[in-house]
């Protein structure tokens, strides 16, 4: 992906102006660069080891503050303290951590003085940046990973459609001015949809903007969806951004299966996994 030093907005390789404010991508567009404007902090970050291992390191100024998912932080300067809470209080943290499958704490970390962080997700993938202008975005249980203390993150109702499609009921709202860090298993394909529809495994959708719709759908007829292995997809559709990952995490599940041990407890043999 290209950066656009102007708006910090992903722009496909080799593109020559930006898609979201029209600026001239410079030869070094390929970099994540500094955000000095545009609201929110405006952080001096770089993504690195992309795309499959992954890391945000961050260059903190004087006074600058960053919120986090619980566990996210990988390493960070001895000047840059800590406060953990409960964002939006018992009720906003019990709806993120309950129905948005993220942790009930989250952790602000404010530098003192010039300084550093960086942040990683749990399993192989990669990062992605999404510089919001006070639109919203709604992402995927365990897709969020830290943001800009302007930027707030709450829950949304999918209705019955998310229990069918197997992703839960809530999705994560994200609303606000600044900059917010997501993360997924495998890399990142980004589509930008202009009034056309798109169909994708539920199991790959990490986020998406507002103005995207979605349904949830067969992928055939009965003998296709209950022999063909894809289940149930989501047909989006609407103006605004989607980004899939190229791998799901319950694929990887049913596949380790067969690989499992049968006993249980310490005497258990653990994976089996034959290579001749």
């Amino acid at each position: 992906m290209a950066f656009c030093a102007s708006c910090g907005s992903q722009n496909p390789d080799g593109s020559k102006f930006c898609t979201g404010c029209g600026a001239k991508l410079g030869a070094g567009g390929t970099a994540s660069p500094g955000f000095s404007g545009a609201g929110g902090q405006g952080y001096d970050f770089e993504i690195k080891d992309r795309p499959v291992f992954s890391i945000l390191n961050i260059n903190l100024k004087s006074g600058q503050s960053i919120v986090a998912e619980a566990g996210a932080m990988v390493t960070m300067s001895s000047n840059v303290s800590l406060k953990t809470e409960m964002k939006g209080g018992i009720g906003g943290a019990l709806k993120r951590g309950v129905l948005g499958g993220e942790s009930l704490f989250m952790n602000t970390y404010t530098s003192n003085g010039p300084g550093n962080i960086s942040f990683a997700p749990g399993y192989p993938g990669d990062i992605t940046h999404i510089k919001m202008k006070g639109e919203t975005w709604f992402l995927q249980g365990g897709a969020y990973m830290c943001c800009s203390p302007e930027i707030t993150i709450d829950t949304k109702f999918q209705g019955l459609k998310g229990l069918v499609s197997g992703e839960g009921l809530f999705f994560l709202k994200a609303d606000g001015v600044g900059d917010l860090f997501i993360s997924n298993y495998g890399s990142i394909i980004e589509k930008e949809l202009k009034g056309e529809s798109f169909k994708v495994d539920t199991g790959h959708l990490v986020a998406f903007s507002s103005g995207i719709t979605y349904n949830i759908e067969r992928v055939g007829g009965w003998k296709s969806t209950i022999l063909s292995g894809e289940g149930l997809i989501a047909n989006v559709s609407g103006n605004g951004k989607v980004l899939m990952q190229t791998r799901c995490a319950q694929a990887l599940a049913q596949w380790l299966v067969p690989f499992m041990g049968s006993g249980g407890g310490a005497g258990g043999s653990g994976f089996k996994i034959g290579l001749g």
